[in-house]
């Protein structure tokens, strides 16, 4: 089939890398694929994959997306189109329309619609309601990454709203790979105690503060690497100097492969104070990480299964965060139950859950593109 993956931007983030990967994975299934991106962040580029046919707008915004694709949708007729975040979801099911297309429509939501609209009228938010509302005609699947934010949206749009949980793909046979690379990061080469990683945006909502005021509590041979990078940068330096951590909290920056760090580490700590579904999180476990997180909305309680598979924590709750990392050092998670966690998020379960809430019947739609 020919089917469409869209995202507004790609980055060094979730949404971006989770689409890239949903992509790949369909190419791998023997589909054609085009990849379209309003926007590549600069200094990046999307990384090749057999099969995935890059189409980048080139557009700053998601609605200067709309005569782009407009024009893409009418020329390449997809079957399929999925598309990721709710505004693009909006705009894509108005594009459809208006290109006359009877491509299957799978829009999903990674954020809390809580950030997202509005009931104050005549707001932005407001007005975005409303036309995703109107979209809800058109689009043939609405998910979201996780059960908690399905329940999130029957609060906001009322009990009858369509969405359904589906999870990203996060364990896919290229991951898998990526973690048999040489490491490079020098706690990883020369072990001389646990070795705790993160991974994230350098910003608020992540926690990293808290992770490193935690590091003062936790025993002093463990090392902490937080991969990422961001506007924090210089907060979280001082933070680790004032806590004469240096020797201890490294931030390296972005890394093009965190998965070979994650396969030598012992512990993984979301700190997180938000959510919509931690990818990273499922990213460690799949690479054996024994896994610490905090009880954020959404998706780390789900994900652990109540924290039978790791340690929960409360949000902004230091001295527990400390406590947890702790344990997570002392008692391991056993690798079959890290496997049992990550099963949901492997491709091949992904893609047929796709494919069955679009009612296709043997990998053939039930309608062409027109």
């Amino acid at each position: 089939m020919r089917i469409c993956v869209v995202t507004p931007r790609f980055a060094i983030s979730g949404v971006p890398l989770a689409q890239h990967r949903f992509a790949r994975a369909l190419a791998a299934a023997g589909h054609q694929v085009d990849l379209v991106i309003g926007r590549v962040d600069a200094h990046l580029a999307v990384p090749p994959s057999p099969g995935v046919t890059l189409v980048a707008l080139n557009v700053p915004q998601v609605r200067h997306m709309a005569v782009p694709l407009w024009r893409y949708i009418r020329k390449a007729k997809p079957e399929i189109i999925f598309s990721a975040e709710d505004h693009l979801n909006t705009l894509v099911t108005f594009v459809a329309v208006a290109a006359r297309s009877r491509a299957r429509i799978s829009g999903s939501s990674r954020v809390t619609p809580f950030d997202t609209y509005s009931d104050r009228w005549l707001t932005k938010r407001w007005w975005l309601k409303h036309l995703s509302r109107l979209s809800f005609r058109r689009a043939n699947v609405l998910s979201c990454v996780s059960h908690d934010m399905v329940d999130q949206y029957r609060t906001v749009f009322g009990p009858n709203a369509p969405h359904v949980a589906i999870y990203n793909i996060v364990d896919d046979a290229a991951s898998r790979a990526s973690m048999a690379e040489p490491a490079d990061e020098p706690w990883l080469v020369d072990k001389r105690g646990p070795v705790i990683v993160a991974a994230g945006s350098l910003v608020p909502w992540k926690g990293f503060g808290d992770l490193i005021e935690a590091m003062a509590s936790v025993r002093a041979d463990a090392r902490l690497i937080i991969f990422g990078e961001g506007p924090l940068r210089g907060e979280l330096e001082a933070r680790i100097a004032r806590l004469e951590l240096g020797e201890r909290v490294r931030l390296p920056g972005f890394t093009d492969n965190v998965m070979k760090s994650f396969a030598r580490a012992d512990v993984f700590v979301l700190s997180s104070l938000v959510e919509g579904m931690p990818n990273v999180l499922v990213q460690a476990m799949m690479a054996g990480c024994t896994p610490v997180s905090t009880d954020c909305p959404t998706g780390p309680r789900e994900v652990l299964d109540d924290g039978r598979f790791g340690t929960l924590v409360p949000v902004r709750d230091v001295k527990a965060l400390a406590a947890g990392i702790e344990q997570a050092i002392a008692a391991p998670i056993a690798g079959d139950l890290l496997a049992e966690a990550v099963l949901p998020f492997e491709e091949t379960t992904v893609i047929k859950r796709h494919f069955v809430l679009l009612d296709l019947v043997s990998g053939t739609p039930t309608c062409a593109s027109a």
